[in-house]
């Protein structure tokens, strides 16, 4: 199998209603893609939605009459992984404890900053933002991976 053939799980927050023709390229052939929230139009989750099904939350920015579309966090296993996501890492902190819930992956946004961060058996990731560049950070994207182990193996990916 090669590295192409691999199946991965597409992470993406912080678009803000930009749709970079790119991800098309990045993110074909994903198992599944999530959005983070601060989606900031449906026409990217269309665009999204072309290339694997979506699990996406809300953001802070996004509107809130699309809470009958859109939760505000949200439970999805893709590729044997238990994940968990939301807009904003520390609001979910405040209702979860993922590594004792059993969690392998936790996804957030927000920060616009790409992170990755064991704890425990538990990958923390935040994808950076995907939409147009903001605050000088570098615009990302990242692809989860499963290794021989089981545990997700995370790539961040650059758009720049």
């Amino acid at each position: 199998m090669t590295a192409a053939q691999v199946p991965f799980i597409g992470v993406v927050s912080d678009t803000h209603g930009y749709y970079d023709e790119r991800l098309d390229e990045l993110l074909a052939g994903a198992a599944r893609i999530i959005h983070a929230g601060d989606i900031g139009t449906l026409e990217v989750l269309e665009g999204l939605r072309a290339l694997a099904p979506v699990t996406a939350v809300l953001g802070n920015t996004d509107l809130s009459s699309w809470e009958d579309d859109l939760p505000w966090e949200a439970q999805v296993e893709a590729l044997g992984l238990r994940i968990l996501l939301c807009h904003i890492g520390k609001s979910l902190i405040a209702r979860h404890d993922p590594v004792a819930e059993g969690f392998d992956l936790v996804v957030s946004g927000h920060s616009h900053k790409a992170a990755v961060e064991w704890r425990e058996a538990t990958l923390f990731l935040n994808p950076g933002a995907a939409g147009k560049a903001r605050f000088g950070l570098p615009r990302t994207l990242a692809r989860v991976t499963v290794g021989a182990d089981g545990r997700p193996i995370p790539e961040i990916v650059p758009l720049d």
